[in-house]
């Protein structure tokens, strides 16, 4: 209680942060004033040559801040697909993988309020200096064009093709056997299938 008085609520390290995220205006707002207190600063002084650098390592701290959070949500994807296969009925794997899914859901927001941090620092630089910014390495990739509805479509088609091909994809360790016509000393073929199915109890068998 002394701690929580001194210093209110902090998250735990393996704990959801039950906190919202900043509206979309005063993030945009938060970063224009960034750059015209720079701008209004800067300008007509000695100092105005350094504005271009200036400006572009600003937008370039946004820049690596998103993609701190992005490497983020790739491990946690990578997380969720092994905490799917692990799955085993018991309580505590369901419970680890609500919370992977929690955890990835939160970081594609923080993600997305980076990315619209990011944008408006980019949108600022290039209305400023009259040219475009890149980054020094890699490319800009930008999520906005990914409306919910885009998302739902996705997600609907996705699921419509899981439908249609799972029922003629049979389950399981997929091995692929074929042979010529060469290929006939039976006992030496279940011996090598008995050999694959030892490693792969679920293997199906798949052939030309």
């Amino acid at each position: 209680l002394h701690e929580l008085q001194l210093y209110g609520w902090r998250q735990g390290s393996d704990e959801p942060d039950p906190r919202s995220l900043p509206e979309a205006g005063p993030l945009q707002g938060a970063v224009a004033d960034m750059v015209d207190a720079l701008v209004a600063t800067l300008a007509d002084t000695r100092l105005e040559g350094d504005l271009s650098p200036l400006l572009w390592s600003l937008t370039n701290v946004f820049h690596l801040s998103l993609q701190r959070t992005e490497r983020a949500l790739d491990r946690n994807e990578s997380e969720q697909r092994r905490s799917q296969r692990d799955q085993d009925g018991s309580e505590i794997r369901s419970v680890e993988l609500e919370r992977l899914l929690a955890e990835g859901l939160s970081l594609i927001e923080r993600r997305n309020a980076h990315e619209l941090m990011r944008d408006a620092a980019v949108t600022l630089f290039e209305r400023h200096l009259g040219e475009a910014w890149r980054p020094l390495n890699g490319s800009r990739t930008s999520h906005r064009a990914l409306t919910a509805a885009v998302i739902d479509s996705r997600d609907f088609i996705a699921a419509k093709r899981r439908a249609e091909i799972e029922p003629l994809t049979p389950a399981g360790t997929k091995i692929a056997f074929a042979g010529g016509v060469d290929c006939n000393d039976h006992t030496r073929i279940w011996a090598a299938l008995d050999r694959v199915h030892s490693k792969h109890a679920d293997m199906v068998l798949l052939h030309g």
